[in-house]
């Protein structure tokens, strides 16, 4: 099903091996049926919506067409919903955060929270004022905490902005019953959805329901579909009234030098020439996601999930900081082996058993700094040493398409690495300078 997944990569001792991704939560490796879409859909590529010629209107019609697919996966509303195709969730969350920004109706604050991606945290900070909902000593977030920042802020509160799953802990958050409480403070929600989507099936629900998720963000490339394209979803009575986001052709209706008369959104938000291979490519990732099951897709990751987690659960020294038991997860394992700095397990895993990881704080911060029990001031002391390094966790994510036999591989030599720390060390990370430790984050 999955392209790449056989391909040979490079040990430390020259041989080769069959490469395993359990880098997933960064990026997915693209589906057999996405690439044969693709292939079959360019020679009919041209532009879209204004020209006459038959490859551009059906191009045109692919495009479109795409929306309604998209609105079908999720569940979103087929006439007052709009789909606007974007880069990725990234580009998708400071549209929402520019479009918002410029009505704020009094309501001056985004709740965010603890979890977040930097690209669910960075874009509003100079937009709103923000204020963070608490995560638990487990990592997960407090709901108690949620209720009572909603009463602090009271009308205020123009929108919360909240991850559906963490790309940290993999914990996923109670959306609905989210929404029903910023619903009744008066506030609109957005889900971060980008590593929700891939893994489990999403329901916007009815408008009419307070349960109702207002926006929803995502990306195609974590989700087994490449070249860079991603989707807003949200209510288009919103978007009529703003500024687009970015400005430029095929956006406008008509321009003189006095004035602008501006498209109908989604087409208003889409500046420029669209990235059609890109939204064909996550069409086709939706039609194939949609086929298999996402209730069958998160079953076979949550068992991969539970196999590795009660496998790793005996290595020597190692530390979780995502608990299956605690809270419902997507396939994430973040860890940390006492002993072994993050980046080299990172480098270990990948020159001696081909297992791609990620290493670092995910671009999620303030999340990694609580869950590994450091202060912002510590923090500053180490941006400040020239000569420190930062500290970090190991994150093992899966895709559906990974099986048991390669966290075997995993378990195997982690356990070697367990007992066998010095060796392991020295050879990475020694005189012999294999392997430098980077500050990556």
């Amino acid at each position: 099903m999955v392209v790449g997944v056989n391909a040979k990569v490079p040990l430390d001792d020259g041989t080769y091996i069959t490469g395993v991704n359990f880098d997933n939560a960064a990026t997915t490796p693209p589906f057999y049926s996405v690439e044969k879409e693709v292939r079959d859909f360019l020679p009919w590529y041209s532009s879209i919506h204004r020209g006459r010629g038959y490859k551009s209107m059906l191009s045109t019609e692919a495009f479109e067409a795409g929306r309604d697919i998209i609105k079908r996966f999720v569940n979103a509303d087929s006439k007052r919903d709009v789909v606007i195709y974007t880069k990725n969730t990234t580009d998708s969350i400071n549209m929402l955060a520019s479009v918002l920004s410029q009505n704020k109706d009094g309501r001056d604050v985004v709740l965010s929270t603890w979890m977040e991606h930097a690209s669910n945290d960075l874009p509003w900070r100079d937009k709103f004022f923000v204020d963070y909902v608490g995560v638990d000593k487990f990592g997960r977030l407090s709901l108690e905490d949620f209720e009572a920042k909603l009463k602090k802020y009271k009308d205020r509160i123009r929108l919360v902005s909240v991850t559906g799953a963490s790309n940290v802990t993999g914990y996923i958050n109670d959306i609905h019953k989210m929404a029903v409480m910023a619903h009744g403070s008066g506030a609109q929600i957005h889900v971060d959805g980008a590593q929700l989507v891939p893994h489990m099936a999403v329901d916007m629900q009815d408008f009419e329901s307070a349960a109702h998720i207002d926006y929803l963000s995502f990306s195609a490339h974590k989700m087994y579909a490449p070249y860079g394209s991603g989707v807003l979803i949200g209510p288009g009575a919103v978007f009529e009234n703003c500024l687009p986001y970015s400005q430029g052709g095929s956006i406008i209706k008509l321009v003189t030098h006095e004035r602008i008369w501006w498209e109908e959104p989604p087409q208003k938000n889409e500046a420029g020439s669209p990235n059609l291979i890109g939204t064909v490519a996550m069409v086709s990732a939706i039609k194939t996601l949609s086929k298999l099951g996402m209730d069958n897709a998160f079953s076979q990751e949550k068992s991969l999930l539970e196999y590795a987690y009660n496998k790793m659960k005996s290595i020597p020294d190692i530390k979780f900081y995502g608990h299956p038991g605690k809270q419902e997860m997507i396939g994430v394992i973040p860890f940390n082996m006492e002993g072994v700095h993050h980046s080299l397990m990172s480098a270990i895993l990948s020159y001696e058993a081909g297992i791609a990881v990620r290493n670092g704080y995910f671009c999620s911060h303030p999340y990694c700094e609580k869950l590994l029990g450091y202060s912002p001031k510590e923090m500053e002391e180490l941006m400040n040493d020239p000569d420190s390094l930062f500290p970090g966790i190991v994150r093992i994510s899966f895709g559906l398409y990974n099986d048991y036999g390669e966290i075997d591989r995993l378990v195997y030599i982690l356990n070697r690495i367990a007992v066998n720390k010095k060796y392991y060390i020295d050879k990475y990370n020694g005189s012999r300078g294999r392997y430098n430790i980077k500050n990556e984050v």
